[in-house]
């Protein structure tokens, strides 16, 4: 058998409960129902540790009609030409970047979240992540969510 890929879709219902627990706090965090982490974990019933332990390995992951929209978050070295890099990525695989949203640099790095329709994806998801990360001036790419 070989390796197995990075990323799952699973059916919520099918889903320990502590992990649909670790979503809906980071939702309230997120809308803000929450003020902190405290709050939150309260609300729904789970401790701290197991919030801060699963709180990277689940997001929401929706279903757009029209395709998939995806937002990746990027931690890009602050020089000339990175984002340009990464974004031919994204052309020469069939995503479809629909947004693009650059924090201003700090230390020499720069936060950039895409979103991007990926329903034309040559490649799988996996793939276009690791070849994110491969691209030179790009510290770290990530999915956050659908």
């Amino acid at each position: 058998m070989g390796k197995a890929p990075g990323y799952f879709i699973v059916e919520a219902g099918a889903l320990p409960e502590v992990f649909l627990k670790v979503a809906e706090a980071k939702r309230l965090l997120e809308t803000g129902e929450a003020g902190a982490v405290n709050q939150a974990v309260r609300r729904v019933g789970i401790s701290r540790s197991a919030f801060y332990k699963y709180k990277d390995t689940i997001r929401p992951f929706n279903d757009m009609l029209h395709g998939r929209i995806v937002t990746f978050q990027i931690m890009l070295k602050d020089e000339p030409g990175v984002l340009s890099a990464v974004l031919n990525i994204f052309a020469a695989t069939g995503g479809n970047i629909l947004t693009i949203n650059q924090a201003i640099p700090v230390n020499g790095c720069a936060a950039v979240t895409v979103g991007a329709e990926t329903s034309g994806l040559q490649i799988p998801m996996e793939e276009l992540l690791e070849r994110l990360r491969k691209e030179n001036g790009v510290l770290n790419s990530q999915v956050l969510s659908g």
